[in-house]
C-alpha cells in the first residue's frame, strides 16, 4: 500500500492501517542506519527542502539525514540568512523554492496552519515538521515506533503525557497517534495548561483518555511515561509563579518514576530542561529511551520521504 496522500501535515485523521505501515517501512528503513555505508538509491534524483522557520536540532538533522540516505539531494534555508528577513511572504518564499523543482517542503512554522496553507497551494509535498502549538506528526510516529519497538505493542499500554499540554504540538500528535493505536493516555499538568476546549479534540471512547491535574495519582502503574518542555517562548502570561515550583510539582525524578511499573519507558521529545520537567537521572537512566527516540526519527522519517514520494516496497 501506499499512502495515497501527497502530504502529511497532521496524525488527526490518519487511520491505524496508516500510521502502522509507516511504521513498518520505518523498520526496514532502520537497518540502512546501521550500516557501514548509510545509503540506498531509494529516491535519487529527488529533490527534498527543509524550511525552518523555528530553530531546531533533531528534527532538522534528522529529516537531512532521512533524505540523504535514500540518496536524495537535500537542501536546508535558514530563513536568518533568506529573503524573509527583506519581507519575502510565506507564500512567496515556497513558490519559489518549488518553481526551482523541488519535490518536498519540509516546514516549520510558528503559525498554526502554515504548512497547511502551503499545500493547499503547492504541487510538490509538503511535511509538516511542527507548526505553533498544532501538530507535530513525524515526532508522534517515531515515539510510536520507539514504543512498539521497546514493548512490543502499542494497544492497551497506559501512556502518561505530562507538562505543558496547552502549548504542545507534541502532545496533540501523540494524543491522536495513541489512542488511535488503542493506547490510554492519561494528560498530565497543571490546571492551567490542560487545554480549555479539551473536550472538542478529546473524540476516543469513554475511559481512553483521562486529565489528571495530580501529578503523582497519574504516574500510577504506567507503561509510559512522556515528559514535555516547558514551550516558554509560546506562553503569555504567568501559568505557573516559578520555574523552581513548577519543578517541584511537575518534575519527574526517581522516587515519581517509581509509582510506575518497574518496566516503564521514560520518553521526552527534547530539547531536555535537566532539572526542570526532568532530573538527570532519570533522563540517563537505564529506562530512558530518549536518545533511542532520536535514532528512530531518522528512520521514521526515511519512511516518510520514501512513502510520500510513491514507494510501495522499502
Amino acid at each position: 500500500m501506499t499512502l495515497k496522500q501527497k502530504d502529511l501535515l497532521s496524525i488527526q485523521g490518519m487511520s491505524a492501517e496508516q500510521i502502522g505501515h509507516i511504521l513498518q517501512t520505518a523498520e526496514s528503513f532502520k537497518e540502512v542506519s546501521g550500516r557501514e555505508i548509510k545509503k540506498v538509491p531509494a529516491l535519487r534524483g529527488k529533490t527534498i527542502v527543509n524550511l525552518f522557520y523555528e530553530a531546531s536540532t533533531r528534527t532538522r538533522t534528522s529529516f537531512e539525514l532521512a533524505g540523504k540516505r535514500l540518496s536524495a539531494d537535500v537542501v536546508n534555508i535558514s530563513t536568518a540568512t533568506s529573503s524573509t528577513t527583506k519581507g519575502e511572504t510565506l507564500l512567496d518564499t515556497a513558490r519559489n523554492i518549488e518553481a526551482m523543482r523541488s519535490d518536498i517542503l519540509i516546514i516549520r512554522h510558528p503559525m498554526a496552519g502554515a504548512p497547511a496553507l502551503l499545500a493547499r497551494r503547492l504541487s510538490c509535498s509538503v511535511i509538516n515538521a511542527g507548526d505553533g502549538a498544532h501538530e507535530h506528526p513525524t515526532q508522534a510516529l517515531l515515539d510510536l515506533y520507539t514504543i512498539k519497538e521497546k514493548k512490543g505493542r502499542v494497544e492497551g499500554l497506559t501512556v502518561v503525557i505530562a507538562g505543558d499540554i496547552l502549548h504542545s504540538r507534541v502532545a496533540r500528535s501523540n494524543l491522536f497517534a495513541l489512542t488511535v493505536m488503542g493506547a490510554r493516555v492519561r494528560l498530565a499538568g497543571p490546571a492551567t495548561m490542560l487545554p480549555p476546549l479539551m473536550g472538542q479534540w478529546l473524540t476516543a471512547p469513554p475511559g481512553q483518555i483521562e486529565l489528571f491535574t495530580d501529578f503523582d495519582r497519574a504516574l500510577d502503574g504506567a507503561d509510559v511515561i512522556m515528559m514535555l518542555r516547558l514551550q516558554l517562548e509560546r506562553q503569555t502570561g504567568g501559568f505557573f509563579p516559578s520555574v523552581a515550583e513548577y519543578a517541584r510539582l511537575w518534575g519527574l525524578n526517581a522516587e515519581r518514576v517509581a509509582r510506575a511499573k518497574p518496566d516503564a519507558l521514560i520518553m521526552h521529545p527534547g530539547p531536555i530542561n535537566r532539572g526542570v520537567e526532568i532530573a538527570t537521572d532519570v533522563a540517563d537512566g537505564l529506562s530512558s529511551v530518549i536518545l533511542e527516540q532520536v535514532t528512530n526519527g531518522v528512520a521514521i522519517r526515511m519512511a516518510v520521504l520514501y512513502l510520500l514520494s510513491g514507494g510501495t516496497q522499502p
